[in-house]
């Protein structure tokens, strides 16, 4: 790449690694443009949480103290049984991290950080690429064909870079055996930053409250044999939730119903991504597109903010030149990667997971 200042770089995705590495590019002279599918910042997503070197990340950005500021300050989590008596306690740590902040706070902060040096194309989204030895020619859902140098995918475990640049087997996505609904509702329980957990074989119940103190967030998990129900009506993913949850006690039925009403509903099921390579030619994955480690990991965006730093010093490190930098940025973050997806495994077999299950056809 014979200019750097002059090297065009398209991020797909806008969510965390996205806005984080296009920062870093920017900043190292790179022209960024960052294409996001939906039409405009997303408002979902309820909590994310730092741990160890993503604080350095936030540091480097800039913005740890504004993160700081939305602190959701989480307490502990009540362990409870079939009749809602207490029988153990979680430390805060174990889902809030070192720190927890909205996840609506973080993509606006990083937005904000970014905005007024990179493009962003909000309701598009990439259909085609085609590489050759000057570049990648981009065709998009809506805006007219480009040209860049770079093409990286920023955007999630369903990840349309990987689906259109790598030839990944069918193993690449695969599944922990668990899934489940999420919602808000009236926080009944009393919850006053803190978390309740009901932990039955292949069933899991966890409520909690964060900043609103009228509100609880409501997570209800269960044991599942692939993430076909991802692909399903929401008809569909609350039959199978009330199927899992049939006959339960102390809180649940009351919740199925409130899962009814909710306007907020979200379905997914845990799952992580295994691929030999990150990068095919110009092309390059980051964060969950390329080696999500699952939610119950609890590492997920302090995998994206250190894996955007890496790729960006890599880069620079190599003068611009991605044949160089991106299997050096793959050799730096492989083994970190490898210790958070172990993190997911455990995660998901705590929450009712029935264990690892390849090639789903989720990829």
């Amino acid at each position: 790449m014979p200019s750097m200042t002059k090297s065009k770089v398209l991020i797909s995705g806008a969510s965390v690694a996205g806005p984080a590495l296009a920062h870093y590019l920017r900043r190292d002279g790179y022209e960024v443009t960052v294409v996001e599918r939906a039409p405009g910042l997303r408002d979902s997503g309820y909590a994310v949480d730092f741990r160890g070197a993503a604080f350095e990340v936030l540091a480097e950005l800039g913005v740890l103290d504004e993160v700081r500021e939305h602190d959701t300050r989480m307490g502990g989590t009540t362990l409870v049984d079939e009749a809602g008596a207490e029988v153990g306690e979680l430390p805060a740590a174990t889902f809030a991290g070192e720190l927890e902040v909205p996840k609506r706070e973080l993509t606006r902060i990083l937005h904000r950080l970014t905005a007024a040096d990179v493009e962003y194309v909000f309701d598009d989204s990439i259909s085609a690429l085609g590489e050759d030895d000057a570049g990648v020619a981009v065709t998009f859902e809506r805006a007219a064909p480009r040209r860049f140098d770079l093409v990286i995918g920023a955007d999630g475990v369903h990840s349309m870079v990987r689906r259109l640049a790598f030839d990944a087997p069918a193993d690449a996505v695969r599944h922990l055996g668990m899934s489940g609904a999420g919602f808000s509702t009236a926080n009944r329980l009393g919850l006053d930053r803190r978390g309740v957990l009901r932990l039955t074989e292949g069933t899991a119940t966890y409520a909690f409250s964060a900043g609103d103190p009228d509100r609880m967030v409501v997570s209800l998990s269960f044991a599942s044999a692939s993430a076909e129900l991802d692909r399903r009506g929401r008809d569909v993913q609350e039959r199978a939730v009330r199927e899992a949850f049939a006959g339960h006690g102390w809180e649940v039925p009351r919740l199925l119903a409130e899962m009814a009403a909710a306007d907020d509903f979200a379905f997914s099921s845990a799952c992580q991504i295994h691929l030999d390579g990150w990068s095919r030619g110009r092309i390059a994955l980051v964060g969950d597109a390329g080696y999500c480690a699952a939610p119950t990991s609890g590492m997920g965006t302090s995998q994206a903010l250190i894996g955007a730093r890496s790729l960006a010093r890599q880069l620079a490190a190599a003068a611009g030149d991605h044949r160089t930098a991106f299997p050096a940025y793959e050799a730096e973050v492989r083994p970190y990667v490898a210790e958070n997806q172990a993190k997911g495994r455990d995660g998901a077999a705590m929450f009712g997971g029935g264990g690892e299950r390849a090639g789903d056809g989720t990829a």
